[in-house]
């Protein structure tokens, strides 16, 4: 198995990557508004995906966070606001904003569920802080760490109770970034002190099922290495000081904030200890590159990514328009709405 989340070009696949994907063999698959149409072209999609490996349990992922980072859309889903009005509602009322928020996460990973989508990007753990750049924004579930903590906790369970794997991101923290990744590298001169704030709720939820890397240079830890390309990053901070033992994977390897061929960037990923490479954009070329330069998926990272797929598919009953209808009485508690 090759350890990379691989991109598809369109809403069905071409013989080439359906060849190509029999043959790499790769950990999973990450789904984006293009290949997204309608409810039964995305079960079709997801379901062949699993036919050419015959394992029901298969990686297959998606960012539907709700609010501006959602690939699933009405008419054909339903919406889904951002984590600034859970935040919103953690205000003027805690508890009522844990419920809300996992209410919200099963309803949201119903829908998945349906469409044979086992993995969510979700929740960003990453504390807000101000005058960041707003590349999280109002993704942010709060500024404060022991609430992003319990809000993130809520959504793992949610969405964990609909059948669906979340994903914590993006450590070991997006908070303080002064840039988009996707466009350049931030760098973060945050004191060790200082970050103790960032990690806080990584810590709180080390046992998530798997996580994600965030592309910033962290001063304190690596003058030299982003996360997603550190050992030291990696091993010091996030497998030892946040204490996760999930399955680690890289934030999309294609983002300008890296530099470097993106196969070289995906192997040092891997040698600097993350688990699984992400690559979202479906180039054929690049996709042979890696799937050419990665050795073979490590039994430990085939442990972690058995482990966090094993609660796929088993669902708790429940009925998703009670779900939302929970989600919206108790956001109205805040006068905020989807």
């Amino acid at each position: 198995m090759t350890p990379a989340i691989f991109g598809i070009s369109g809403l069905t696949l071409t013989a080439d990557e359906r060849a190509f994907f029999a043959q790499a063999d790769p950990a999973g698959y990450v789904l984006f508004g293009r290949n997204v149409q309608s409810p039964s072209q995305l079960r079709a999609l997801t379901d062949e995906l699993r036919a050419i490996h015959g394992r029901e349990k298969l990686f297959i992922g998606i960012d539907q966070e709700g609010g501006r980072v959602a690939r699933m859309r009405p008419p054909e889903w339903s919406p889904f606001p951002a984590g600034a009005v859970f935040d919103a509602l953690y205000d003027v009322a805690p508890s009522s904003a844990i419920v809300a928020a996992r209410a919200n996460a099963q309803a949201l990973g119903i829908e998945l569920a349906d469409a044979g989508i086992t993995v969510d990007f979700h929740p960003p753990l990453d504390v807000r802080q101000p005058g960041a750049h707003d590349v999280i924004g109002d993704r942010a579930l709060g500024s404060e760490p022991m609430r992003v903590a319990a809000l993130g906790r809520a959504i793992l369970e949610g969405l964990a109770n609909a059948g669906v794997a979340g994903c914590i991101k993006h450590m070991p923290g997006h908070g303080r970034s002064q840039c988009d990744t996707h466009k350049e590298m931030p760098t973060i001169t945050a004191s060790e002190a200082e970050l103790e704030t960032d990690i806080a709720p990584f810590r709180a939820l080390n046992w998530a099922p798997m996580g994600m890397t965030g592309h910033l240079l962290f001063t304190a830890w690596d003058a030299e290495n982003p996360a997603t390309l550190s050992s030291t990053v990696i091993e010091r901070i996030i497998r030892g000081r946040i204490g996760f033992d999930g399955l680690l994977l890289t934030d999309d390897i294609d983002m300008e904030a890296l530099d470097g061929s993106i196969p070289d960037r995906s192997a040092r990923a891997i040698v600097a200890g993350c688990d699984l490479v992400l690559n979202c954009w479906a180039r054929m070329d690049e996709m042979v590159g890696i799937a050419e330069c990665l050795p073979e998926i490590t039994s430990l990272a085939a442990e972690r990514l058995d482990r966090a797929l094993a609660g796929v598919g088993q669902a708790q009953a429940a009925d998703k328009s009670a779900l939302l209808a929970t989600r919206d009485e108790l956001l109205a508690l805040a006068e905020v709405s989807v």
